[in-house]
């Protein structure tokens, strides 16, 4: 993985490191750069006026110009002077992946930009969303410490198992929509797909109910009070259409508090309502709030079942801090829990560090271990010391046994003992061992198996996504296998983007001897649909006093968007930038 010279982007553990793909600059062509110098325009003129304070500003700290698509270098080289970086990725990442990212200070930017059909609102992440949108507000102390809080509460969102089958069916639908040759029934078919799968999918989980408070606010959050507010959600920000849409008063204004779980959203439509946060400190309470209820919160046997429903790599945090990463598959329930169990590989930890000798390999085939208080002992085996041990018959090379209140025998040899920091036990060994539910005289353990390695503690404290120690776990992901379509340039497309270019040529000081009026004359005769060009090439001849080019071209426009409603404002605002702001808008940013 490029690493850009930032020292952010080199401290992200390997498993994250898996889903960047390297941005290829030269994946963009000229009708790319001007889909972006477009945007950039409209949103420089619009956003100065009705986006939060920092975000002009902001677009200099994150290294971005009105001119060009961003360059991932030029922008690492800026954010890490606040303390961020930014990476590139295929399309959608899943939430999980996407929310840790964010706890390691790191911007996910999907390497695509959208299609000049979508030139207002992109049903799929594009480069446009993530970097115009998300990098420029960063600068901003508070709201920069809220995303980073939220990445690390939404890292330990518990997921279930329908999540993901929602995450492919929105990445699906966003991918197919945004191919230039999709077909109708291609589209429908997707649709269908993620309606299917998202009117099905029962309770939310933890990370669903967390990813409508980040779509709310990281996403399309306002920020003020209910009649007068400013923008700073990304999704806004990066959006011609709805930035502009979304102050309308048909698009409800609501207060932003815990209630606001109760709304979901659709990523691929405009949104019904939006939320208005009084400021960051109030944003991050909310989140506090929520996360006052998650599983790695409050722990005990409901944390246990999401685990379980994950299906998932998760970690299991007990009473003694011992840490158990694995996926967790079974455990035995009472009135209370009495076992953790996992299959495939597990790992042990203390303080998210991994125990020596108890890595995934070692733990190659599932761990399972009893929870809870032994019968006759006052005293919790994770309060022990070494010298309490003897007085439960645990000296170390002599047999011993441990009976569980929840009818868990353990007998066998001991082996060793681990003990935390303080001198409190962690972690018992024994060799030769057999442990039975003996109410049910289900044997849990076989000393033909091997060492048993018991963790010790009475009750879960903590269960949350993912490995404790991240860096040695190295969890396996899952990367969707349905990719984002390259696009397969025809010559005629090749054409038009070459034209694009000597505009572009143009427009730098460079290529004079290519006459404007040859240029319209070959896009009117080539590409009677194309709008852009035109509009760049009104601007070059208002540059450069053509007055009777530019009043035929204002003329060509007009009768565009007269045939066309629906490019009627793009072409009326293309228009209007022309007339009222400079050509080349760097100086602006100074």
């Amino acid at each position: 993985m490029n690493s850009y010279d930032n020292p952010v982007l080199e401290r992200l553990p390997k498993h994250l490191q898996r889903y960047v793909v390297e941005q290829n600059y030269d994946r963009y062509s000229a009708l790319d750069q001007a889909i972006w110098r477009y945007v950039m325009r409209q949103n420089y003129a619009y956003l100065k006026d009705i986006a939060y304070y920092p975000y002009i500003p902001g677009l200099t700290k994150a290294g971005l110009t009105i001119e060009r698509i961003p360059n991932l270098q030029s922008m690492n080289d800026s954010l890490k002077k606040i303390g961020w970086g930014a990476v590139t990725v295929d399309g959608f990442i899943p939430p999980a992946a996407f929310m840790e990212f964010q706890a390691h200070c790191v911007l996910v930017i999907a390497a695509d930009i959208r299609q000049i059909e979508h030139i207002t609102y992109t049903p799929a992440p594009d480069i446009i969303h993530e970097s115009s949108g998300h990098a420029p507000i960063i600068g901003e102390p508070e709201y920069a410490a809220y995303l980073q809080h939220f990445g690390e509460v939404g890292s330990k969102a518990m997921s279930s198992g329908k999540d993901f089958e929602l995450y492919e069916a929105i990445r699906a639908l966003s991918i197919v929509k945004e191919r230039e040759d999709a077909t109708e029934e291609e589209v429908q078919a997707a649709t269908d797909r993620f309606d299917a799968i998202s009117s099905n999918m029962g309770e939310p989980s933890e990370m669903a109910l967390l990813s409508r408070l980040h779509w709310w606010t990281v996403e399309y959050g306002l920020i003020g009070t209910v009649k007068d507010h400013k923008i700073y959600g990304a999704g806004l920000l990066s959006s011609i259409g709805e930035s502009a849409s979304c102050m309308q008063p048909d698009v409800k204004k609501l207060p932003y508090d815990i209630d606001t779980l109760q709304f979901s959203y659709d990523i691929t439509k405009p949104q019904p309502q939006l939320f208005v946060t009084p400021d960051f400190k109030h944003a991050y309470e909310v989140l506090d709030e929520f996360s006052k209820t998650m599983a790695f919160r409050v722990g005990g046997q409901e944390a246990m079942e999401k685990a379980i429903d994950s299906s998932n790599t998760c970690t299991v945090e007990l009473s003694s801090g011992l840490q158990v990463s694995g996926v967790f598959t079974s455990m035995f329930l009472g009135e209370e829990l009495i076992a953790i169990k996992t299959t495939g590989p597990t790992a042990l930890a203390y303080k998210n560090l991994e125990l020596k000798g108890h890595g995934k390999h070692y733990h190659k085939d599932g761990f399972s271990s009893p929870i809870g208080l032994l019968i006759g002992k006052r005293l919790p085996l994770e309060q022990c010391r070494a010298e309490d041990l003897e007085g439960l018959g645990l000296i170390e090379g002599m047999p011993g046994s441990l009976y569980f209140k929840s009818g868990i025998l353990v007998s066998g040899k001991v082996r060793s003992f681990l003990f935390n920091e303080d001198g409190l036990l962690l972690l018992v060994s024994f060799e030769e061992c057999t442990v039975v539910h003996e109410p049910t005289s289900q044997v849990l353990f076989q000393p033909e198996w091997g060492i048993y390695d018991m963790a010790v503690g009475s009750s879960v404290k903590s269960v949350y996504a993912g490995a404790a120690d991240k860096f040695a776990f190295d969890p396996d992901i899952n990367i969707s296998e349905i990719k984002t379509e390259k696009q397969n340039w025809t010559d005629e497309q090749k054409d038009l983007h070459e034209i694009y270019g000597q505009i572009r040529e143009l427009r730098e000081g460079q290529g004079k001897e290519r006459a404007l009026s040859v240029l319209v004359q070959e896009l009117l005769e080539g590409f009677p649909n194309d709008w852009l060009a035109m509009v760049e090439l009104y601007e070059l001849a208002i540059h450069e006093g053509q007055i009777e080019l530019e009043d035929s071209l204002r003329f060509i426009l007009k009768e565009k968007a007269r045939k066309n409603p629906d490019l009627e404002k793009l072409i009326s605002d293309g228009i209007r930038l022309a007339q009222t702001q400079p050509i080349n808008l760097e100086l602006m940013y100074q």
